[in-house]
């Protein structure tokens, strides 16, 4: 076998796999995590404290991470689910959207210094993987099909 066609088989072998393999990554992902915050075993959650601190005040703070870990864990489910990808999207956009607020409302545990991340800092920032992922997945989905319309 030629490189070329060596090539060519690794790329339909990656273009199989990559569908279930960004949706099985975002489910580990949303799950695992999901389920540290359900238990009171999250290292995020000091971070997370800091930041519910300023922005939430109508729930106790336990509650509010079960809630938010029991959302994880609905996101990842979901991702695991054909059929569900335009509800789960959206959801984890707005997870998203949370997710990077520390960078800015929580700076001096997100940054050292100028475009210096702190370790808790850095895992934010991998998210931007996580929004790859999501796009990938939804890169395979069909468009919704045209409704018909008698007359």
């Amino acid at each position: 076998m030629n490189f070329r066609a060596l090539d060519i088989e690794l790329i339909h072998f990656f273009r199989y796999i990559s569908e279930p393999l960004a949706r099985f990554g975002l489910f580990v992902c949303f799950f695992w995590f999901g389920i540290l915050k359900v238990l009171d075993l999250s290292p995020a959650s000091p971070l997370i404290e800091d930041l519910f601190s300023q922005t939430i005040g109508f729930m106790s703070f336990p509650a509010f991470m079960i809630l938010f870990g029991l959302f994880e864990v609905a996101i990842g489910v979901m991702f695991l689910i054909k059929g569900w990808e335009r509800e789960v999207i959206p959801l984890l956009f707005i997870h998203m959207l949370t997710t990077f607020m520390p960078l800015f409302m929580v700076q001096e545990a997100t940054w050292s210094g100028f475009l210096v991340p702190t370790l808790e800092g850095q895992y934010i920032i991998k998210n931007l993987v996580i929004i790859a992922s999501a796009v990938a997945v939804a890169a395979h989905l069909h468009p919704v099909p045209k409704r018909h319309r008698n007359g």
